[in-house]
């Protein structure tokens, strides 16, 4: 059982389109998997933004198995009921599990020990784990070309991206503020 989760992770990481072909991955199992995965990342990106701002861990695990759902929701609202090639029956849970077995590059989050290497080896992750979201979504939801999952991968970061800054615009605003004239 473990040796299968770190051959989902090697693959993953790796790139390999087939990892995502094979049914075998997306069992019973492959929801653990790839929760598993999600809180590894969210765990190692906490790691890494110790070096430079004190995050909590635990925090930071949930943050990531939420994102987890929300990246999933999107990806699924666009890709496969708004813009798929064909009329596939893709369930929500392959999508699901598509996407968390995607972020196994952030794993690698944890070798980001020292505030030098913080942001270079973040915003590397980041976009290892685009180009795994835009491999996974091509291969499981049978598209046809690269350039429509980059588009579904990046339509939903960037509402992602507008949610989380509105979000944290509405904390400022409700932050007091001292008015010393």
């Amino acid at each position: 059982m473990f040796a299968q989760f770190l051959n989902i992770i090697v693959r993953s990481i790796k790139l390999d389109r087939s990892l995502y072909r094979e049914a075998k991955y997306f069992g019973e199992a492959g929801i653990y998997f790839a929760g598993l995965v999600m809180i590894l990342d969210g765990v190692a990106g906490a790691v890494a933004a110790n070096t430079i701002i004190k995050t909590s861990i635990g925090v930071s695990g949930l943050t990531a198995i939420f994102t987890w759902f929300i990246w999933s929701i999107l990806v699924y609202v666009i890709g496969v009921k708004l813009f798929s090639d064909k009329e596939n029956r893709i369930p929500f849970k392959k999508v699901l599990i598509a996407v968390g077995y995607a972020h196994a590059p952030g794993i690698l989050r944890f070798f980001a020990v020292t505030p030098e290497f913080v942001i270079p080896i973040i915003f590397l992750t980041q976009l290892w784990i685009f180009a795994s979201l835009i491999i996974s979504l091509k291969q499981i939801l049978n598209l046809k070309s690269n350039l429509k999952s980059f588009g579904i991968v990046f339509l939903s970061f960037l509402i992602i991206a507008f949610l989380s800054i509105s979000f944290v615009m509405s904390r400022m605003n409700a932050l007091p503020v001292s008015n010393i004239s």
